[in-house]
């Protein structure tokens, strides 16, 4: 299970994510930001780049909108070369989107606009750039939202093609385009949340490690992998051998919960590159998404967080 061969991310609905943290926000205040930073986000983008702080080389692909798509190949830089952006540009510009963090009563609020980059044109033009970078062996991972509706058979093809080219896919989506993929029987690995994999299983599953992973073993006649995401109660990993579950052994101040769920994938999927185990891939995973819960990817490097977060592993 070892991964040897290039992660390619992939977003079809790319942000520009802008975070404000106040040590304390009350609605109707005006008030100095303790800290604002903006970046080029979405799920596959942020896993893109908590790849490159795990040390691990990888292509950003997917949407992105020509008429800000120069000031994201600026911003990507800054990641120690290590995201190669090979997005595919369309017409329009990316959306943005707003988080507002009080560190002091640890709260957050979303403010989400909607993308309008998709369109049968965008997803003709991604597949064919998707055609050009797929080697046999390549890990592919479409992360965030995707299309609904008419546009859902597409994106689907465009998953399966992967499949067909070689690629092994991971998926970290939800709702029907979830449902989709898996029923398509090609997908290597899933990473849904709690109630993500209720909606999948369809049942009420309690949000208890082996209760999780009785739910998840139903669907592995389609899905070889499925990591199930907890929050702060960590996370459990099924697969046809054997299921784990893990968690955070250390306390820490939450900063964010933002992008949580995308440095878990990136451990996970960084720590099956160093070796084939899965308990270590799954405690890579706890320990980074722990790390970006506190906010140490800003200030601490990964040499430094792997030795100073404890997490453990059981068998279930």
């Amino acid at each position: 299970m070892k991964l040897g061969d290039e992660i390619i991310t992939v977003g079809l609905s790319p942000s520009w994510d802008t975070v404000f943290q106040f040590d304390r926000i009350e609605w109707g205040d005006h008030k100095p930001a303790r800290s604002v930073d903006s970046r080029p986000a979405g799920k596959a983008m942020n896993i893109s780049r908590a790849l490159a702080w795990l040390g691990r080389p990888n292509t950003a692909a997917g949407l992105w909108g020509r008429h800000d798509y120069e000031l994201m190949r600026k911003a990507v830089r800054r990641s120690a070369g290590l995201v190669k952006v090979r997005c595919t540009a369309v017409e329009g510009a990316t959306r943005h989107n707003v988080t507002v963090v009080d560190t002091a009563n640890r709260r957050e609020m979303h403010l989400r606009s909607s993308c309008r980059l998709v369109s049968p044109g965008a997803l003709r033009k991604l597949h064919l750039d998707l055609r050009a970078l797929i080697k046999r062996g390549s890990v592919c991972v479409f992360a965030g939202r995707m299309p609904e509706g008419r546009l859902l058979p597409q994106a689907v093809r465009i998953v399966e093609d992967c499949t067909v080219r070689g690629a092994r896919v991971a998926v970290d989506t939800y709702g029907q385009a979830l449902r989709r993929i898996v029923e398509t029987g090609r997908v290597w690995l899933i990473n849904p949340n709690v109630a993500e994999l209720r909606e999948l299983v369809g049942a009420d599953v309690a949000d208890r490690p082996a209760s999780l992973a009785k739910a998840a073993r139903r669907l592995l006649d389609r899905v070889e992998i499925v990591l199930i995401s907890r929050g702060g109660k960590g996370a459990v990993v099924v697969t046809g051998a054997e299921a784990w579950q893990g968690r955070c052994l250390g306390r820490g101040k939450v900063l964010s919960t933002v992008g949580c769920g995308d440095y878990l994938l990136a451990g996970f999927l960084n720590g099956l590159a160093e070796s084939s185990k899965v308990f270590s891939a799954l405690k890579m995973a706890l320990k980074a998404g722990t790390a970006k819960a506190w906010g140490w990817p800003e200030e601490k490097t990964w040499a430094q967080v792997r030795r100073r977060i404890r997490v453990q592993a059981n068998r279930l």
